[in-house]
């Protein structure tokens, strides 16, 4: 079994892997030391090192960025989905100032390229398989057919729900019989933000790094 890493080695590791994949190429030891603020590069190669032994990165000393990544590949045939939180009042989508970041994610699951992921929260459509805390994807172009689960905005409330369509009303309609149906008139502030098209599930969510490291936001929610 691998040996388990510190904190800081487990940061470290996890900006080597960032940096190769936005870069190309591996920071050098000066790089990482100025990323943690470590004033001894010869602390920075004990890391490597520990690193090294434990199985997570081969190095080649005769080199400033001779480090390895074991078990990575720059994975290819992905794209970047935008993750979002809030929602404003009046407006027909997502706003670009909202994004929090983005989830890489395989293209063989996006039925569309302007997909976006945004979490839940509440049980009112675990009759669908959707929990508290799951990762919602959507597809913001996909015209909802009636029986659809829809990602949508009510005032300044986001909302996801089985769309129906009923003459000039919408009703969204939970999948939990403990939940009320909601109607929406052609005057009321509402916009169908995206079908959705997945549902990703953790069983581990790890938390953000201190803001020294990261920017840590909320996590955006769907009721």
């Amino acid at each position: 079994m691998t040996e388990p890493l510190t904190q800081l080695e487990r940061r470290v590791y996890h900006y080597m892997i960032d940096f190769l994949a936005e870069n190309t190429y591996q920071p050098s030891i000066r790089e990482i030391a100025k990323k943690f603020r470590i004033k001894s590069t010869k602390t920075v190669s004990d890391l490597l090192h520990a690193l090294a032994n434990k199985g997570y990165i081969e190095r080649d000393e005769s080199r400033s960025r001779g480090v390895r990544l074991l078990g990575f590949a720059s994975a290819g045939a992905t794209q970047p989905v935008p993750y979002f939180g809030k929602v404003h009042a009046g407006e027909p989508s997502l706003m670009p100032e909202d994004r929090l970041g983005y989830v890489t994610i395989d293209r063989r699951f996006l039925p569309t390229d302007d997909v976006f992921v945004i979490k839940a929260k509440g049980d009112s459509m675990v009759g669908r398989c959707i929990s508290d805390g799951d990762y919602i994807l959507a597809s913001a172009s996909t015209k909802p057919k009636d029986g659809d689960i829809i990602a949508g905005r009510l005032g300044e409330e986001a909302t996801i729900k089985i769309y129906r369509q009923r003459g000039a009303t919408i009703v969204l309609e939970p999948a939990n019989p403990n939940e009320r149906t909601i109607e929406v008139g052609p005057r009321d502030d509402f916009a169908v933000l995206g079908t959705v098209c997945a549902v990703f599930r953790p069983f581990f969510e790890q938390e953000p790094a201190p803001p020294a490291l990261e920017d840590a936001s909320a996590a955006p929610q769907l009721h």
